[in-house]
């Protein structure tokens, strides 16, 4: 046990302290003047750290290759999971698919959850193409059909966030999956098109898209997509989170207004400081200085996990982190990007300084997988059955 605490990144270590300070502190500023029922969210996220480290190094002890031979197993269970909340989980923040742990009082989304199963599942079966280029009807369409189903799951939930991450996690884990340059290019093409078309026809037909939504109780999609492409036509209900939360970014000006201090956040003219909206506290209180010193930790963070999958001698563990940074690279992209007007507004959180229970514990289970890797990742691959089948895939076997 002591040998394996030696191996561990302790730098990852500091980094996730790091963020334990800057996310209680920023929720702190950012409950100080909210409604009492929001007041002790602060001490709440300390506890949810606990248990996040908790979760980072129970993970981080567990050789990660387990996961992978029960890839099937776990996916299964998150489809049911997700199945189940679709009918009978409550709904936050106009996104359903929420159940409540009874004895811990712990609010949790499966949709959260299936980011780390969906990587479980693609690197097992990733994995049984190992040192082969994937081909575009037998590896590309199957792994991208795998996706879809939960993808389709988590937009009937009204999750848009969650969903456009499991697209992000396909294709950043195709691209090292070894996927063909022409198949990447085809792919790239498709998806560029189909976003040109797909804006340009909102754009023109806006009435009509409109009326069909509010027919259909789908509102909730023009007050996302109306202020990042039609700002003028979109209510002022819609625009009201974007435009403050642009305000106070730029208010926050080189080094910001000082903490506690925000003029918008402080007067809750932002709405959701606490989670999604907590970039636009860091911003306005400590301005485009303190945002950069943030966003470094996070660059520090990254390049230390990718470090890992170089170094690891097996195929699997460099699969799983790829999945991981491509994760929270879109979400730190998207949670940016959203309050300042390039791109729609999601509710994606930040990870973890955004307050939440089951996306910190996931975040910090998805660590402690990569801890795991750089402390198992260094052994010869272990025979591992995946699947059904019962084949062994070892280094250098298919």
């Amino acid at each position: 046990m002591f040998r394996k605490f030696k191996q561990m990144d302790w730098s990852i270590v500091v980094i996730l302290v790091a963020f334990m300070v800057m996310s209680i502190l920023l929720i702190h500023s950012a409950v100080a003047t909210a409604p009492p029922k929001y007041a002790h969210l602060d001490k709440k996220m300390v506890i949810n750290y606990i248990l996040g480290f908790i979760a980072f190094f129970g993970m981080a002890f567990v050789n990660y290759r387990v996961l992978i031979k029960f890839y099937l197993y776990i996916f299964g269970a998150g489809i049911l999971s997700l199945l189940f909340v679709k009918f009978f989980g409550g709904e936050v923040n106009g996104a359903q698919g929420w159940v409540t742990i009874p004895v811990i009082k712990l609010d949790v989304q499966p949709a959260e959850l299936f980011k780390l199963i969906l990587i479980i599942t693609l690197s097992a079966l990733l994995l049984r193409k190992y040192k082969l280029r994937l081909t575009f009807l037998r590896d590309v369409v199957p792994l991208s059909l795998v996706t879809f189903l939960p993808f389709a799951l988590a937009m009937a939930l009204n999750d848009i966030g969650n969903g456009l991450s499991y697209l992000v996690i396909l294709l950043g884990m195709l691209w090292i999956g070894k996927m063909k340059y022409s198949h990447t290019l085809f792919i790239l093409i498709i998806l560029a098109v189909s976003l040109a078309v797909g804006i340009k026809s909102y754009v023109t037909y806006h009435d009509q898209i409109e009326k069909a939504l509010s027919n259909s109780n789908k509102e909730h999609w023009l007050s996302r997509i109306d202020p990042w492409l039609l700002p003028e036509k979109a209510s002022k209900k819609a625009v009201y989170h974007t435009k403050n939360a642009s305000i106070a970014i730029a208010s926050g000006g080189m080094f910001g207004q000082g903490y506690m201090k925000g003029a918008y956040t402080q007067t809750g003219r932002v709405p959701y400081t606490y989670a999604d909206s907590i970039f636009v506290v860091a911003a306005e209180e400590f301005g485009f200085f303190g945002c950069s010193i943030m966003l470094l930790i996070y660059f520090i963070m990254i390049h230390r996990l990718i470090l890992i999958a170089l170094e690891c001698r097996d195929r699997a563990g460099p699969l799983l982190i790829v999945g991981i940074v491509s994760m929270w690279l879109y979400q730190i992209l998207e949670n940016v990007g959203m309050f300042m007007g390039i791109l729609p507004l999601t509710g994606i959180t930040l990870p973890f300084i955004s307050y939440g229970g089951s996306s910190l514990l996931i975040n910090m289970a998805c660590l402690g997988i990569a801890m795991s890797v750089k402390m198992h990742g260094q052994q010869n691959e272990d025979d591992l059955s995946v699947g059904r089948s019962g084949k062994a895939i070892a280094r250098g076997k298919a």
